[in-house]
């Protein structure tokens, strides 16, 4: 999907490519609705604030995310997305008054070491519009994280998919409207392509949580970054620096402690 949106970025603005990824999501999994009784069963919501506020942090962290695709080299911009492990953690502290201690904090202040790193400090990456929305995009996915951790105790993976292909696409139209470009037939067989692999991918991410402990899943999801890196080398020839490699290895060591950590956490308390 990131590869689709980074080639469609040549020509469309992430508004336009967000607005048909929600698009074709919704199209992708009417179907399933319609087999789980009918549209009205699979929008049926005990907690409709929830689902219009995941629907608004959503929409806008994949807006974000897609013009950081657009705009920095694959490997850097989904190393960047890792750091929202570490948000997580203060977000935590905010918003659900979790207790932490000294390792957790200590994991997650390591961790944004790693993304000092990847800022190469006095280097060519400097804090500009691209590097803040990726960071931006990490910052709303970990919110959206705990969002969805919520939602998921009343409503299920389709209902939850549904309300954030809704709500995206009222955000996305009204500023999608406004950096219009046409769409060519290739560029629409490339739109529905990206739009189902996102459904596909947001799917498979929600019932991989839903039945399986993080610790166990986070190492295969980290597997997007070697793919983007190898994908980033072949088609549009960015070769992953020193700085994207040590740094991204800082916040994937200090995201998978955190992880690991909180599982050991749960089994001590069970």
């Amino acid at each position: 999907m990131s590869v689709s949106v980074k080639y469609l970025g040549e020509e469309m603005h992430p508004f336009q490519i967000s607005f048909f990824r929600l698009l074709v999501s919704l199209i992708v999994i009417w179907p399933f609705l319609m087999r789980m009784g009918g549209v009205r069963a699979g929008i049926a919501t005990s907690v409709p604030g929830l689902q219009l506020l995941r629907g608004i942090v959503g929409s806008t962290a994949m807006v974000l995310g897609f013009y950081a695709i657009v705009h920095l080299p694959l490997a850097d911009a989904q190393a960047f997305s890792f750091s929202r492990n570490l948000f997580i953690v203060p977000l935590a502290v905010v918003l659900l008054a979790e207790p932490v201690g000294l390792r957790r904090t200590l994991a997650t202040l390591v961790g944004f070491a790693g993304v000092i790193i990847m800022l190469r400090p006095g280097g060519d990456m400097a804090l500009g519009l691209p590097v803040g929305a990726a960071l931006g995009h990490a910052v709303l996915v970990a919110v959206a994280t705990i969002l969805v951790n919520i939602a998921s105790r009343y409503d299920r993976p389709i209902t939850l998919m549904f309300y954030t292909g809704v709500v995206g696409l009222v955000i996305t139209a009204i500023p999608a409207i406004w950096v219009w470009t046409p769409v060519g037939v290739d560029d629409l067989v490339l739109l529905f392509v990206m739009g189902t692999l996102g459904a596909m991918a947001h799917n498979c991410f929600i019932r991989a949580y839903a039945q399986g402990e993080a610790s166990v899943i986070a190492p295969v999801d980290y597997t997007r970054l070697i793919m983007a890196a190898i994908a980033g080398y072949l088609l549009f020839s960015n070769v992953p620096d020193a700085y994207t490699i040590v740094g991204a290895a800082i916040i994937i060591g200090s995201s998978f402690y955190l992880i690991r950590r909180e599982a050991q956490l749960r089994d001590t308390e069970n």
